[in-house]
């Protein structure tokens, strides 16, 4: 994960360094962090994937005014705005703010943080042939489960649409694993990030949907399960 600091102010880019840091350090996730004095030295090298940019900066610079230069030449990192003035949030909606940290509340970081790596794991999209050969793309954040229907799988969405397609579900549990997907048991592969309720014999999805624990998919779950409300709070 690629990170940019852009804030005039030393005091104030060491607090965010430090609060960053230790959030990579305690969640275990490999992490660069790139720290300029101003949008114009960091626009020579705009390669990050979240960028945390001050609104007001030195010498005249404007935080929105650099955003908007990055939507311009196509940039797709995610900015999280820096103020002690509140009052600016409401100019967000110009350039898609991804979030506003007040400088008094540094502690709303780890929860930007949080989100983040949320949207980034699962903002991918995958592809597959459905029944009637046809190419479809399905997008794994808004995948709630994959499940065995008969030969085929059924994609089932957040929305309710389903996808029938080709494909083995131990193989398309494997693929799915490093982006918070778990094979729970036997015939369900089910998204982390959409469970509301789980104990040692069965899950509960936001859907209401409950789905048994596989005998020998129990420990392993726990693990996964844990590991993923650690590093997200779920």
């Amino acid at each position: 994960m690629k990170i940019a600091i852009v804030e005039d102010e030393v005091v104030w880019r060491d607090k965010i360094q430090t609060i960053i840091k230790k959030y990579c350090s305690d969640k275990n996730i490999s992490f660069l962090i790139n720290s300029y004095s101003s949008g114009k030295e960091f626009m020579k090298n705009p390669d990050t994937d979240l960028l945390f940019l001050d609104i007001e900066l030195a010498e005249g610079e404007d935080g929105f005014q650099i955003a908007e230069q990055l939507m311009h030449c196509g940039n797709k990192s995610k900015i999280c705005f820096l103020t002690s003035h509140t009052e600016q949030a409401r100019l967000g909606y110009k350039v898609n703010a991804f979030r506003y940290i007040d400088k008094k509340h540094l502690e709303e970081i780890d929860e930007a943080l949080d989100s983040f790596l949320k949207t980034k794991l699962q903002d991918r999209i995958i592809s597959c042939n459905d029944t009637a050969g046809i190419h479809i793309k399905i997008h794994l954040n808004e995948l709630l489960l994959v499940e065995t229907y008969g030969r085929k799988l059924r994609y089932l969405m957040l929305d309710g649409s389903e996808h029938f397609c080709e494909g083995r579900i131990s193989e398309t549990a494997q693929s799915l694993s490093q982006f918070g997907f778990f094979q729970i048991q036997r015939s369900y592969i089910i998204n982390l990030k959409y469970i509301e309720k789980a104990n040692s014999r069965e899950i509960t999805l936001c859907n209401g949907l409950e789905i048994g624990i596989g005998r020998t998919h129990s420990k392993e779950f726990k693990k996964e399960f844990f590991k993923w409300r650690m590093r997200f709070g779920n």
